[in-house]
Formats: C-alpha cells, sequence, structure tokens
C-alpha cells in the first residue's frame, strides 16, 4: 500500500494503533513506512507527548515505523528525539523510501 495523500491520517494514539493494526491484517506486516504528512504535526511537538504515546503502544505491538520527510527544521528537542531513535530498532526519520526500506530490513 503507499500512502501519497498530503494529509495527515495519524492524529492520536489509537487512530495510529488501528492504522498499524489494519496493515498488519491486510499486508501481514508490522513495518510501516509513511510520509511525514500523513501524521499530525503534534507528534513533532514533543510537549504534546504524542510521539512517546504512539511510539510505546507501537512498541508493545513490535510495530516498527520510519518516517520519510525532511526533519531538520524543529526544536533542539526534536532533533535530539529524531538522533536517538534513528540509533535504535524501532523508529527511523529518514530523507527518502529507500533509507526507509534499509533501516526497516534489518
Amino acid at each position: 500500500m503507499r500512502y501519497d495523500k498530503e494529509e495527515p491520517i495519524i492524529f492520536d494514539k489509537d487512530s495510529a494503533l488501528d492504522f498499524a493494526m489494519t496493515i498488519g491484517d491486510q499486508y501481514g506486516t508490522s513495518n510501516i513506512i509513511l510520509p511525514k504528512a500523513a501524521i499530525s504535526d503534534n507528534f513533532f511537538d514533543l510537549s504534546s507527548q504524542l510521539a512517546g504515546e504512539i511510539l510505546q503502544a507501537y512498541i508493545n505491538y513490535g510495530i516498527r515505523l520510519a518516517i520519510i520527510g525532511e526533519f531538520s527544521e524543529g526544536s533542539k528537542a526534536l532533533k535530539d528525539f529524531i538522533r536517538e531513535s534513528n540509533k535504535g530498532s524501532n523508529f527511523y526519520f529518514v530523507p527518502n523510501l529507500d533509507d526507509a526500506i534499509s533501516h526497516l530490513s534489518k
């Protein structure tokens, strides 16, 4: 499945889990690649705690996520969060599809 729309489909933890479960049921995978535009801007505002809620829920269900986009803008806290996430094995913030596939295929 390819998501090409320019509007968010993930707004909160419930919509993130619903989406991941649908992908798992339809495509038999727990690896998800989404463009940045598919995720609410609140996710990238760490004070909203939305990123932490979603990522913790995904960890609990064994879901891995790569978000494709430009991440040079944003707070120092967001940049630190992205850098640390990219060092792990569950969540990646990458500039393109090839990088997303590379990270999730490890």
